[in-house]
Formats: structure tokens, sequence, C-alpha cells
């Protein structure tokens, strides 16, 4: 990959780092079930993300850190809820009210009557549109419509290409109960196919430091933490 990449994916690898450290899940295996049944009643902050270690998880842990340190903690702050993948709390009635599809991340927001809203792009969007009020992660959809729906395509891409067939790459090459060459040259080769855009798209114009934004680009919500996680795809 060339300079351009490299310097993105170090500055979301910061971020990471140091948002590893919330994702916990606790060891009491007595809790009772559901731990998280109340939602507003038992939360002590404006907001809430349901989410889990993974690369969806962090893509909403990253703009919500940047945007607390942005605006401030007393405008954007959470919890942190994680979900224990062994125990498919993720599957449980409870969850399945905030998030219907029974998936991370979700997010709810106190502050406007306990909303919730699920898939990680979604949230991204929505957490731009009601709390990033300058537009220091995003784009303008009106005074600066081109680099906002630029901005809209590569979150899509991400969302419906690197995502999905990335984390299928990662279940062929790391949890399926056997080894299936097929599917495991299918996902990684369109994963490679798919990191190959994101180098069309950063070696544009001499170079670009992000994917979104006018010149080298702005740091911004069309960053892809899914980026990061090469390593567990086998490569």
């Amino acid at each position: 990959m060339s300079l351009p990449f490299s310097g993105l994916k170090n500055v979301a690898l910061r971020r990471l780092q140091l948002l590893r450290r919330s994702f916990h899940t606790p060891t009491n295996s007595n809790a009772p079930a559901p731990r998280y049944a109340s939602t507003a009643a038992s939360m002590s902050k404006p907001f809430t993300l349901w989410t889990a270690a993974t690369p969806n998880g962090y893509k909403v842990s990253v703009y919500l850190e940047e945007l607390k340190a942005a605006y401030g903690a007393d405008k954007i702050d959470y919890d942190v809820k994680s979900l224990a993948f062994s125990k498919n709390e993720q599957k449980e009635e409870w969850f399945i009210k905030i998030n219907p599809n029974g998936r991370i991340p979700a997010f709810t927001d106190h502050k406007r009557n306990d909303f919730n809203v699920f898939e990680s792009a979604a949230i991204l969007l929505y957490l731009a549109q009601h709390y990033d009020t300058e537009h220091k992660f995003s784009f303008d959809p009106v005074k600066d419509s081109d680099n906002y729906s630029e901005s809209l395509q590569w979150i899509f891409f991400t969302h419906g290409g690197i995502g999905p067939m990335q984390g299928q790459a990662n279940h062929f090459s790391r949890y399926a109960p056997e080894k299936i060459p097929y599917g495991i040259t299918r996902y990684v080769n369109e994963t490679k196919r798919l990191y190959g855009v994101l180098e069309i798209r950063l070696s544009e114009k001499g170079g670009r430091d992000y994917l979104a934004g006018d010149g080298r680009g702005k740091y911004s919500i069309a960053g892809a933490p899914w980026s990061c996680a090469t390593r567990p795809c086998g490569h």
C-alpha cells in the first residue's frame, strides 16, 4: 500500500489502541441475565453504545471519542455496554428490542427519548446529523454537497463491501469448523480487490491522506476501521 493509506491506517490504529480498554466483558458468569434489560433507568450518561471489540464496534467508538474530544464531555458522553458473543447476548429478547437484527453495534440516545439506532453506518450518520453540528468530522449536505455525497459513497462502500467481505474472509480463515479452500480463496481475494479500490482512491492526484474531502482529503467518518483489521484474515 502507498504512504497515504499507511497514514490513514496509523491514525485509526492510534485511536483504536485507546479504545480497546473500554471493551471488556464481565467475567462473573453467575450474573443474572439479561444484564442490560433496563436501559434508561440504569444508564448514567446521555448515550449508550451496545458493542463489542470488532471493527464495526470500533467504527462508532472512534467517532464518539472524536466528538467527545471536539465538543466536550458535557455534550458528548456515553456508556459502553459490551455484549458477550460467547453467551449469544446479542440474540436475547431484551437486545432484539434495541436492534431487531441482533447484531452490534447499536446506539441509544437518551437525550432523544431513548431513540435507538442500529447498523454502524446509520449510527455514524445519525451522530453527524445531530451532534457534529460544526461538521468537524463530516460534511455539510447543503453547503458542501459534493464532498457530502463522496463521503456517503465511501461509507456505503465500506459498509456493503469491505465489512461483509473481510468478515467472511475472517470467518473462513479462522472460525469455520472445517477448512474450505474455495471459501477462503473467494473472500480473501475479494477483500484484496476492495483494498485495491481504496488504493486507487488514495493514489489520485498525487496522493490523498483520506477518502473524502478536497485536496488530500479530510479526516472524517468516511474512514474505515475495517482496514486496520487485515491480520484476522490471515494476511
